[in-house]
């Protein structure tokens, strides 16, 4: 099955308003990749005369070089070329969510258009590359489509509660900390009304430069006056958790620079941290290896889908259910560091992801909106 992807394009405009080659961040990459024009010529499947011609053209429009060629020594980029770079990765990081967004809706009305025969889940997710790969695996299915929206995990609960999905992403961190965070998530869950999927588990810490030039150990050290710090936004189920982080270390969160500012996805905490105007970000590890970053490892968590009990005997949950369980996610997600597959596709009781915080009434959700 064909799906939409929606991606930020840079046009760069030389003075006569001729197009520049488009192609300038794809050979970037891979010559940062291979550190040789050739190699990198090949794997964007460009000759390396054609290459070696576009590096010239872009030392022309930009008046400085981006690539650093030396015999004997292969290729390089310069500071300028990594800062080109950087500036598309960011972009990719901020804004991808949001676009995928608006592809999965846009693809959910096209199918919908042509009477497409495959189920439809509304997923409403926590942002996650867990989430972003059962979406890749669904896509290949000839009877169930997923119709993800990233959210923050306190929002994607609260939509399930409402009847606004079908499923609901979030994440809780396993151990005693989860008292902490219970409260918020309960109010949208009930043992009678839902049931709750284990995705994976994963390693949440906190994202540095290279080398740790601020000796940042732990998540107490981001309130020193040295450290400039990038959040998630409010909402945001890494955000709660290290606020709670920060209540069990006796750290006052107004004491941590730039604490109310936020970021929507973990790969641009990663992407501040990674040009210098952040020095610590708190996240997940394949973000910081995506910008080359060091990571300390704080706390394990689950991630799992939360959907209504009576939902799971359905053909479009138990196709879910399937994929989760397959040997095909496990492999897709076996390749991200710090997450962990094994055991995807349990069926959790609230006692064992929420303990004793559990057996607390929590509030009855509203009715489902039909």
């Amino acid at each position: 099955m064909t799906q939409i992807r929606i991606r930020p394009t840079w046009v760069f405009y030389d003075q006569r308003g001729d197009e520049v080659e488009p192609r300038l961040f794809e050979l970037l990459r891979a010559i940062r990749e291979h550190g040789r024009l050739t190699d990198a010529a090949r794997a964007v499947g460009l000759s390396y005369r054609h290459a070696w011609h576009v590096v010239g053209g872009w030392t022309e429009f930009f008046g400085q070089p981006l690539v650093t060629l030396e015999k004997g020594r292969g290729a390089r980029l310069t500071a300028l070329g990594e800062k080109f770079l950087w500036a598309e990765e960011r972009i990719r990081a901020r804004f991808g969510p949001q676009m995928e967004n608006f592809a999965s809706e846009l693809d959910h009305e096209l199918r919908s258009a042509v009477a497409a025969s495959r189920s439809v889940l509304r997923v409403h997710a926590s942002h996650g590359y867990a989430v972003s790969r059962l979406r890749e695996l669904a896509a290949g299915s000839d009877v169930l489509e997923l119709d993800v929206q990233f959210k923050g995990s306190v929002e994607s609960l609260a939509a399930l509660a409402r009847g606004h999905c079908d499923v609901a992403g979030f994440h809780v961190p396993i151990g005693a900390l989860t008292s902490g965070l219970a409260t918020r998530y309960l109010r949208h869950l009930r043992p009678d009304l839902h049931r709750i999927i284990l995705l994976v588990e994963r390693q949440q810490g906190l994202m540095v430069a290279p080398g740790n030039p601020k000796k940042i150990r732990a998540v107490a050290d981001l309130a020193r006056a040295d450290v400039r710090f990038v959040n998630r936004q409010q909402g945001s189920g890494t955000r709660a958790l290290l606020e709670q982080l920060l209540s069990e270390a006796g750290v006052d969160a107004a004491a941590i620079s730039d604490f109310e500012d936020g970021e929507f996805t973990h790969a641009a905490v990663a992407a501040h941290v990674a040009a210098g105007i952040a020095d610590a970000g708190f996240g997940v590890e394949p973000a910081a290896r995506q910008f080359r970053l060091d990571f300390l490892p704080v706390v394990r968590e689950r991630y799992m889908l939360a959907t209504r009990a009576d939902a799971m005997a359905a053909p479009p949950m138990r196709e879910l259910l399937s994929l989760v369980r397959s040997r095909k996610f496990l492999d897709l997600v076996a390749d991200l560091p710090g997450y962990f597959a094994a055991g995807a596709g349990r069926i959790l009781s609230f006692a064992d992801v929420f303990g004793d915080a559990a057996e607390v009434p929590s509030p009855r959700p509203r009715a489902r909106k039909r």
